[in-house]
């Protein structure tokens, strides 16, 4: 694969950016480096090398749900700046 002015230009519509010239160089740059080095892996023969599935072996050890550290309803309203009595009140944020 080429990287050239056209493929750039095609990368920053797509990530909506304006790029400097010297931007356009550097990225220019890091792209082909990029490409160099995943050229020089196509050449690792892999022949016997078994595809990884899972990076570790063991499996996920979950905990129990155990409910702790409640706060009775009206304790955690006593420190609000504003509530009704049950619940409380925040100013609105989404218009629908």
């Amino acid at each position: 694969m080429r990287i050239d002015d056209q493929l750039i230009s095609r990368l920053e519509n797509l990530a909506r950016l304006q790029l400097s010239t010297a931007e356009r160089q550097a990225i220019i740059t890091d792209l082909d480096n990029i490409l160099t080095m995943v050229e020089k892996l196509q050449e690792l023969d892999v022949s016997g090398v078994e595809p990884l599935v899972y990076v570790n072996a063991g499996a996920n050890r979950l905990r129990a749900d155990k409910i702790a550290g409640q706060v009775a309803q009206q304790e955690a309203l006593r420190n609000a700046p504003d509530h009704d009595g049950n619940h409380f009140r925040v100013p609105k944020v989404i218009d629908l």
